[in-house]
């Protein structure tokens, strides 16, 4: 009754021909709502027992990373427990890579299902908000991609489909002044996320690991593993 099947509704920012101005206008409103809405915190509680076994100093890579809010939080948290995180954003968006830079180390334009970093190079590979943008195929690949750069630990975080969050983040969007394409963008997402069952039979597919997962506040769900060093 309260999670509708999964969508496959088109987003105005997977469409290439969606004007520059308005993708950077919607990537800091979603920055918003994750300030808001529990994005930042479920990728953070994630994160926190990681530090201590990274110190002094460790590298993340954020596939989508869209304005690199997320990354720069990872960083603040990071120099809490004493780690120098050094962030690097991946997007397939020039103007929200370069947009990102202004928070996080360094920006990188490619392509998230051919990583350009060798083989588990990176301490940290997260994906926040961009698996459910995918048809099941593609998240099989791009976990893959992802477990294959990742040294440490993979994370994912995203939505947990839900019509009450779907409603919940239409109503809120009029008072917030988001954007149409932040309204329209934010509802079809939610309605394309994932129970917690389901983002665990994927990311078991495409990994064989072991993989944690769980359902965090504000309809969010994050899952996460180990990488095997092959």
């Amino acid at each position: 009754m309260f999670s509708p099947a999964r969508r496959a509704t088109p987003e105005f920012l997977d469409d290439p021909s969606t004007d520059p101005a308005a993708l950077t206008t919607s990537g800091d409103e979603i920055a918003n709502c994750n300030r808001l809405f529990g994005g930042t915190r479920a990728l953070l509680a994630e994160l926190a027992p990681l530090w201590t076994s990274l110190r002094p100093s460790a590298m993340m890579l954020d596939v989508g990373c869209g304005v690199g809010d997320l990354p720069a939080a990872a960083r603040r948290q990071a120099a809490g427990h004493g780690v120098t995180l050094r962030t690097v954003g991946l997007d397939r968006r020039h103007v929200l890579a370069a947009k990102a830079v202004l928070r996080i180390d360094s920006g990188v334009v490619g392509d998230a299902f051919a990583l350009p970093f060798p083989d588990h190079s990176v301490d940290i590979v997260t994906a926040c908000q961009v698996l459910h943008h995918f048809a099941e195929n593609e998240i099989v690949a791009l976990a893959r991609e992802m477990n294959r750069v990742a040294r440490r630990r993979v994370i994912v975080s995203d939505l947990r489909r839900s019509w009450l969050a779907a409603g919940g983040l239409w109503a809120a969007s009029w008072p917030l002044r988001f954007h149409p394409i932040t309204r329209h963008d934010g509802v079809a997402s939610v309605l394309k996320g994932f129970e917690p069952g389901e983002l665990r039979a994927l990311l078991a597919r495409a990994t064989a690991q072991d993989v944690a997962v769980t359902r965090r506040p504000a309809f969010r769900v994050t899952a996460s593993w180990t990488p095997a060093l092959t």
